[in-house]
């Protein structure tokens, strides 16, 4: 029998409790899933993989399907630096308008700059966490969750207006009416959306608020282009930009 191979374990803790996680690089085969899901393109696939992958990877006992989205990224990032390199190479397209000599057209410059980015380097970018108690009325009020993996798969690539709604039912916890309490496993889509419609515009802001401050993991770069010198503020973010 061939002996077995050690491998380093590391540890983080998760940006949504605190709670501290342990994991392993991930191995050859690993790295396979991770190469075929790239090459694929498909969003889902690239979920897919990533939530294999991290299953495989993680010693602590947690459900990967129950985290949040910023969680599972900031876990793939921190796997993936242990894993490979903490450096990963970005391309990226000038997105720099250029008049044509001969006429007053404008063409897309398209040259590809290519750059490294430390993968280590990327923090939650928030400035505060968002209130999951959204109140309607002093007795009346509902508690939210943030979403997950299989939030993500459901609504990517669906139309934004048609979303808007559903996400919104998905990530409620349970409403409450005083002492009564409604947990949302427990009613219907048509019922909780039903519930949300009949809110005022005040009560949707606060809805919005909550979506707009659930920490991202991103990184700011301030991009030149080497051929005509056009120079953006780009930002780098979404699980699918660092699977490379």
């Amino acid at each position: 029998m061939l002996p077995k191979i050690d491998v380093p374990v590391f540890s983080i803790n998760l940006i949504s409790s605190g709670k501290e996680v342990k994991f392993r690089p991930f191995t050859v085969k690993e790295e396979k899933l991770f190469l075929m899901a790239s090459e694929s393109e498909e969003f889902k696939t690239i979920i897919d993989t990533t939530k294999q992958v991290l299953n495989n990877c993680i010693i602590s006992d947690i459900d990967v399907d129950k985290l949040p989205i910023f969680d599972i990224e900031y876990l793939f990032l921190n796997i993936r630096a242990r894993s490979v390199s903490e450096i990963i190479n970005l391309n990226y397209k000038c997105n720099n308008d250029i008049k044509n000599e001969e006429d007053e057209d404008t063409h897309k410059c398209g040259h590809v700059v290519q750059f490294d980015l430390n993968v280590l380097e990327i923090k939650p970018k928030t400035d505060k966490k968002p209130e999951t108690k959204i109140e309607i009325t002093d007795k009346l009020g509902m508690i939210m969750k943030y979403p997950n993996f299989n939030t993500m798969k459901k609504y990517e690539g669906k139309n934004e207006t048609d979303v808007i709604l559903k996400l919104t039912a998905d990530c409620i916890e349970y409403i409450y009416d005083g002492d009564q309490i409604y947990y949302a496993k427990d009613t219907t889509e048509e019922e909780l959306i039903e519930f949300i419609e009949g809110m005022q515009s005040k009560d949707l802001e606060k809805i919005k608020e909550f979506f707009d401050n659930i920490p991202k993991i991103s990184k700011d770069l301030d991009f030149k282009c080497n051929k005509c010198g056009y120079e953006e503020k780009i930002t780098v973010e979404g699980i699918e930009s660092f699977f490379v």
